[in-house]
């Protein structure tokens, strides 16, 4: 049996579809799809969904640009409402936010909410942004006017400094110096024009993978 045919559509032949980047674990947008969406969807690579209001297919992104790839496609326990994991090209919402669920109930009214996503994807985000415009006074844009041997030496320093932090078994100071080892490497990465996808990326390959023979000097697997 197909997992389509497993699919519980309402009466009107439609599912809900969630699309979450895959980079970042950010929700970005809820919109339907009915089995001919769902197979283009397949079909194609890239995200369809079924419009109530225009009554037809549509393929995310057709005018605007902002396609969605399809990193995988994922069913709920009732067969009830499907997930979308994707690569989003520019902005999911039609109001150009970078996810439609960019406002937060605050009391009884709707604020703007903070960026969606771990904590780590949006310090990248943050970095990456801080290299390209390099805001003056910005430590972060010193750090990128120094080089990379600037940077590697702070590496290196942010390092021993968690191994220190570590002996003396204060967890303050050891979440401080791991936030500051973790910020430096994301620095690092972008010096190097690696995209911190291709660590999560590296990560996901590894997880589950089955573990080798201990004392392995090669042993890069992640047990579940």
């Amino acid at each position: 049996m197909s997992w389509l045919d497993q699919i519980h559509f309402n009466d009107a032949g439609l599912v809900p579809v969630v699309a979450q980047e895959a980079s970042t674990g950010d929700l970005l947008m809820l919109a339907y799809a009915n089995r001919a969406a769902l197979e283009a969807t397949l079909s194609s690579g890239q995200a369809h969904y079924w419009s109530r209001s225009r009554s037809r297919l549509w393929r995310k992104g057709e005018t605007s640009g902002n396609v969605q790839g399809i990193v995988e496609i994922r069913v709920d326990c009732d067969g009830d409402a499907i997930l979308y994991r994707v690569r989003q090209q520019g902005p999911a919402c039609h109001t150009l936010e970078e996810s439609c669920f960019h406002r937060a109930v605050v009391g009884d009214e709707l604020a703007r909410a903070d960026p969606a996503g771990h904590i780590l994807a949006r310090v990248a985000r943050v970095v990456d942004q801080r290299e390209s415009d390099r805001p003056e006074g910005s430590y972060t844009t010193y750090l990128f006017e120094q080089g990379l041997d600037k940077i590697l030496k702070k590496v290196g320093e942010e390092t021993t400094e968690v191994v220190v932090a570590a002996k003396n078994a204060d967890p303050d100071e050891l979440a401080a110096e791991t936030a500051d080892l973790l910020f430096h490497v994301l620095v690092m990465l972008r010096e190097r024009n690696l995209p911190v996808d291709r660590v999560w990326k590296e990560l996901d390959e590894r997880f589950g993978r089955p573990p080798r023979a201990p004392n392995s000097s090669k042993d890069r697997s992640l047990e579940s």
